[in-house]
């Protein structure tokens, strides 16, 4: 039995939820996949998997095995690229993770920049407003925006955004500035989904943390649309600090209540950080690094 190949195809069905599926990921038959998992069930004298009609279940033994095969798989692979030069040379593929909006605006100009100075790489750029899994869905690197949940992770801290209230001039000339949060009730109020409920924002008054009602005056579903919407004066909209960089810095949009703001929230490049560290992922680190921290810097204005 070639017992890496037979690791590799358990991994794969459970990734994959079916051992049809691992089958058509490695271009083997199903009844190939079934006899391999079979005789490394038969080798490890216990059972892996329970097998349905619908669906694959871990066994107990079979959860602890999976990652056991995950770590042996994936350092059979870095001995693999180490032998082939990876090591050496920044060479072969990144995947990167980001969100969507913030991926777009700061994260492929560094990326762009990157291929630039390192054209052996290639970049893979998923942009999701979703929480990767990164050994999962094998990426290797992945931006993420708020306070990170003790893991096994690696992060790297490149800076922090703002939960900015906002208007336009025209709109705050019109109908005054909100000099407290509870203000709001008298103001039209620009709202989606992503960053805070509809019906009310949060906000810090000494130590405690306050819940806001306001009134939706315009419903959206996306930041740029909002912010649109508060650069022509419907009302009073919440946004992230680097959404609005621009508007800011031309005096489109003015920021209110900023004594109110909750903490700004970290921004972190996250990775599995297991065994050494591949040199295109070393490379991109040290390169974007500096760079995103200096756009972050910026964006806060």
């Amino acid at each position: 039995m070639d017992r890496l190949e037979a690791m590799s195809l358990f991994v794969a069905a459970v990734e994959a939820g079916s051992l049809s599926a691992a089958g058509r990921r490695f271009g083997i038959p199903l009844a190939t996949v079934s006899r391999k998992v079979s005789d490394l069930e038969r080798h490890l004298k216990t059972r892996l998997l329970n097998r349905s009609t619908r669906r694959l279940t871990l066994t107990d033994a079979g959860q602890a095995y999976l990652a056991a095969c995950r770590r042996i798989l994936d350092e059979v692979g870095e001995a693999e690229r180490s032998a082939a030069g990876e090591y050496s040379v920044p060479t072969g593929e990144l995947i990167i993770s980001a969100p969507i909006v913030f991926g777009r605006l700061h994260v492929l100009p560094v990326v762009t920049a990157f291929l630039a100075a390192y054209p052996e790489v290639a970049v893979r750029l998923t942009l999701a407003d979703r929480i990767t899994q990164l050994v999962e869905e094998h990426i290797d690197l992945a931006v993420r925006i708020g306070d990170l949940p003790d893991s096994s992770l690696v992060a790297i801290r490149v800076g922090s955004i703002r939960r900015v209230v906002c208007a336009s001039p025209a709109y705050l000339a019109a109908h005054g500035t909100p000099q407290s949060p509870w203000d709001l009730a008298g103001h039209s109020c620009i709202t989606f989904e992503n960053l805070s409920t509809p019906a009310a924002w949060t906000f810090v008054a000494g130590k405690s943390e306050l819940a806001v009602p306001v009134s939706s005056r315009l419903r959206v579903n996306t930041a740029e649309a909002a912010i649109d919407a508060a650069v022509a004066g419907v009302g009073v909209t919440k946004v992230l600090s680097y959404q609005i960089a621009a508007e800011m810095r031309s005096g489109t949009l003015c920021p209110i209540l900023q004594e109110f703001e909750l903490q700004p929230w970290p921004v972190s490049l996250v990775h599995a950080g297991q065994g050494l560290l591949p040199v295109k992922l070393r490379a991109f680190l040290d390169f974007a690094a500096p760079r995103l921290k200096e756009r972050l810097t910026q964006a806060m204005w």
